[in-house]
């Protein structure tokens, strides 16, 4: 062995390793320094040493007592050396406190790597996606159900005992989503049918059919347009008061403060809500027809030269009672579902700030959703019955 000299102490001393017998068993000696700048050389040789030092099956006693410098190259060799031998024939001497943190450490992270977890191809992704949507739509699906149901047993007790009708806060919430909610919807049906009047007077001109610009806004308003728009903004604005009013007392606790005082909180907090719901949007709609049917009035005597007079009479030749009963028809469902998704939404609302408002964007694009689909619904409905 190679002792560094005094006059260089940066000088390094080559690693050796040899096998002594003892009785019962061996004694692996290894002396000087194990860096990465020694092992090099001897890696091969070490590597037969470490086969043949694995053999036998006596105890098998390691030295290292005359161990010099050491680092993490060194350190791994004589880890692996080490570690062949089964526990109970080993014996470890002569490794001071540093050495053994070394050793440890460098056990520690010598290990096999760990086979990469492939996730499902795309195909089998989307149909882990697609169970799961469809089990989540069951679950809201069944939510909705059980609210209607409670909201039904609650309407009933109440026509049975008129004494349980909570008169004032339906008359509260009939005021917030009707009364407060005109000036918004009729500037909205106003402007809507402005301009529904002036692209149909637009096009028709083009074949002298001015005139049918009053049945086409007549029957489109008070069919369709009018209901559906008003459904959407009654949505996004009562819809979404309803669930964070809702949300905040579920945050509060005052739901489960209404459970523990015995009182159904469907038959407090959702039934005045949902009638109230209910009878404003058949109005509001009502009210969005006459704002639509005027502004397209002011358009096409203006813009397209059709005076009033004329206007009111093609329109009274053109839609009938039926017309406007077919669109009136719809807002008491599309208020329901309206006020089932948000109330149901509001409920489901957990401790977290967050939470009320996901669950809040959550109830108005449903809610818009399930209006449309109602209104597709009862197109084909109208369909079939010829109406």
């Amino acid at each position: 062995m190679d002792a560094p000299s005094p006059l260089m102490p940066w000088a390094q001393a080559t690693p050796s390793f040899r096998a002594d017998p003892d009785a019962g068993g061996r004694t692996l000696r290894l002396s000087g320094d194990w860096t990465i700048r020694t092992v090099g050389p001897i890696e091969e040789a070490f590597a037969a040493f470490r086969r043949e030092a694995a053999g036998g099956t006596g105890e098998v006693v390691f030295d290292f007592s005359e161990l010099g410098r050491l680092d993490t190259a060194g350190a791994l060799l004589l880890e692996r050396l080490t570690a062949e031998t089964p526990m109970e024939r080993r014996r470890v001497v002569g490794l001071d406190a540093t050495a053994r943190v070394l050793f440890e450490e460098v056990a520690g992270a010598d290990r096999p790597p760990v086979a990469p977890q492939l996730g499902p191809g795309p195909v089998i992704g989307f149909l882990i996606d697609l169970g799961r949507w469809g089990v989540g739509l069951l679950a809201e699906a069944k939510s909705v159900l059980t609210l209607l149901g409670g909201a039904t047993v609650a309407v009933a007790q109440g026509a049975i005992h008129p004494s349980r009708i909570r008169f004032v806060p339906f008359v509260h919430q009939l005021q917030r989503t009707a009364l407060d909610a005109v000036p918004i919807i009729t500037l909205m049906s106003f402007l809507i049918g402005c301009i529904i009047a002036q692209q149909g007077a637009f096009y028709f001109r083009r074949f002298g059919a001015d005139l049918y610009v009053v049945d086409m806004v007549g029957v489109l308003s008070l069919r369709e347009i009018a209901v559906i728009l008003t459904a959407v903004m009654v949505a996004g604005r009562s819809g979404s008061a309803f669930t964070a009013e809702l949300g905040s007392m579920r945050m509060r606790e005052e739901v489960d403060a209404l459970k523990v005082t015995g009182l159904d909180p469907i038959e407090i907090l959702v039934v005045p809500r949902m009638l109230a719901l209910m009878v404003a949007l058949p109005i509001l709609t009502f009210l969005s027809d006459l704002a639509s049917i005027f502004g397209a009035a002011i358009v096409c005597n203006v813009y397209a030269d059709i005076p009033t007079t004329t206007f009111l009479h093609r329109l009274h030749e053109a839609v009938e009672l039926r017309t406007f009963l077919v669109g009136v028809a719809k807002a008491p469902f599309m208020a329901l579902i309206i006020a089932l998704i948000a109330c149901m939404e509001g409920l489901s609302v957990e401790g977290s700030a967050e939470s009320l408002g996901r669950h809040t964007t959550m109830a108005v694009v449903k809610s818009i959703f399930m209006v449309i689909v109602v209104d597709g619904i009862f197109a084909m409905f109208y369909a079939a019955a010829g109406l």
